[in-house]
């Protein structure tokens, strides 16, 4: 430990740059370890299989005993875990963070992760509603924004998917009631007439080829299609994440045209006009018109 370190939140400190190195050299153990108390009496077995013995298991202090409310230490032990597939603990821990700081971006976004591996999808979908919505009012154009989005959207096209194949099942069984129902009254008709059979057979068929449009349809109207132009970037032609629009007019993917700010220049791509991240302003009715698409599409919500 570094010379001069006395204070609790000093060591914790240190600590957590231990951990935040043997993370990096992939020693999830060790910086487990760091991150959190392991007793005297528990270093004989606490081993793991890819955690030599090092230093870590020395360290009598450690971040989260001297200073359990600091939230990025519970988030740091939690990436750990999520490194082992043990997210159980990433769900304990990331509830610490969260009650620490409902501002934590990682925190609710592991906590998603968690409950999504718990098959626990609508409160999994809405922590990693929340992380993305914190996340992009930190820094809209990082990678983690990114990353969420596209677990976001992994976990909604799922979600789509399987209510989609239950509720086409329901319709299949539903259309073979109706089949059956209608040969059944065809039956039934023909018993009670000596002439005019023709004419019951038309009615019947007739009946049939409507009520095959009719689930045709039902089903069609959930197939995937071509998402409208006006809901996409037409710099990335994908549908729209968090919509901003210029004073040109134009609206554009607000992490998309901020990178194009910072990396090619301060212009509007389609315009060539002067623009500056400053004029930047959220699209709100685009955003709405979005998620209302989605809500009634969600196979929309699937990655190329």
């Amino acid at each position: 430990m570094a010379k001069g370190v006395n204070s609790a939140a000093e060591q914790a400190e240190q600590l957590k740059q231990d951990g935040n190195l043997y993370f990096k050299k992939n020693r999830f153990g060790a910086a487990i370890d760091a991150y959190t108390e392991v007793p005297d009496s528990f270093h004989a077995h606490h081993l793991f299989d890819e955690m030599p013995i090092s230093r870590c298991l020395i360290l009598n202090l450690q971040a989260i005993t001297l200073c359990p409310n600091v939230p990025v230490y519970w988030t740091n032990r939690a990436l750990c875990h999520r490194k082992r597939n043990d997210w159980a603990r990433v769900e304990e821990d990331c509830l610490r963070a969260v009650r620490l700081d409902p501002q934590s971006v990682k925190g609710h976004y592991m906590l998603g992760l968690a409950l999504l591996q718990r098959e626990i999808f609508a409160e999994g979908i809405k922590a990693l509603e929340r992380a993305l919505d914190l996340g992009r009012g930190a820094q809209p154009n990082s990678y983690m924004v990114e990353e969420i989005w596209q677990e976001l959207a992994s976990a909604k096209y799922k979600e789509w998917l399987h209510d989609s194949t239950q509720q086409t099942l329901a319709l299949q069984k539903l259309e073979k009631s109706c089949e059956i129902a209608l040969e059944e009254k065809f039956v039934h008709d023909l018993s009670q007439k000596v002439d005019g059979t023709d004419e019951v057979s038309y009615s019947i068929s007739k009946h049939l080829a409507a009520l095959k449009l009719i689930f045709s349809k039902a089903v069609e109207a959930n197939k995937p299609t071509e998402v409208p132009d006006y809901l996409c970037c037409k710099l990335t032609l994908d549908i729209f994440r968090d919509p901003v629009i210029c004073p040109s007019g134009f609206t554009y993917e607000r992490a998309v045209i901020l990178d194009h700010l910072e990396k090619v220049g301060k212009f509007d791509p389609i315009t060539r006009e002067s623009l500056h991240p400053s004029q930047l302003i959220p699209n709100l009715a685009i955003k709405e018109a979005v998620g209302t698409y989605l809500e009634k599409h969600g196979w929309a919500y699937k990655m190329d």
